[in-house]
């Protein structure tokens, strides 16, 4: 059993936005993400198959859906995404490290 920090490791801020599963099986994935003023595409939604939980552990984000409304993230927030909601990341604060953790279930 090997002990890890959720703050450890980040990289520096680069063109792509950093995603690390942490852990997955059939059932389940973790993963952290790093953002630093990444935006989702500007066409198109993501539809995950699956539901979300996601938290933001460090920074600024605001979540669009298409068929609700924005909602702002500051640190401690969380929310569930259903599946199939579509969604996207349409602002993260920029040259700050935006720590997301994110699971898939």
């Amino acid at each position: 059993m090997n002990k890890h920090n959720i703050f450890e490791n980040i990289p520096k801020p680069s063109k792509e936005e950093f995603v690390q599963t942490i852990l997955t099986n059939t059932t389940l994935k973790i993963q952290r993400i790093v953002s630093n003023g990444h935006i989702s595409p500007k066409e198109g939604w993501y539809k995950a198959k699956t539901d979300e939980w996601v938290i933001l552990l460090e920074g600024e984000a605001t979540l669009s859906f298409k068929n609700a409304n924005d909602v702002q993230l500051i640190v401690g927030d969380f929310l569930n995404i259903e599946a199939n909601s579509e969604h996207k990341v349409s602002w993260t604060k920029e040259n700050c490290n935006t720590v997301w953790l994110v699971v898939h279930y």
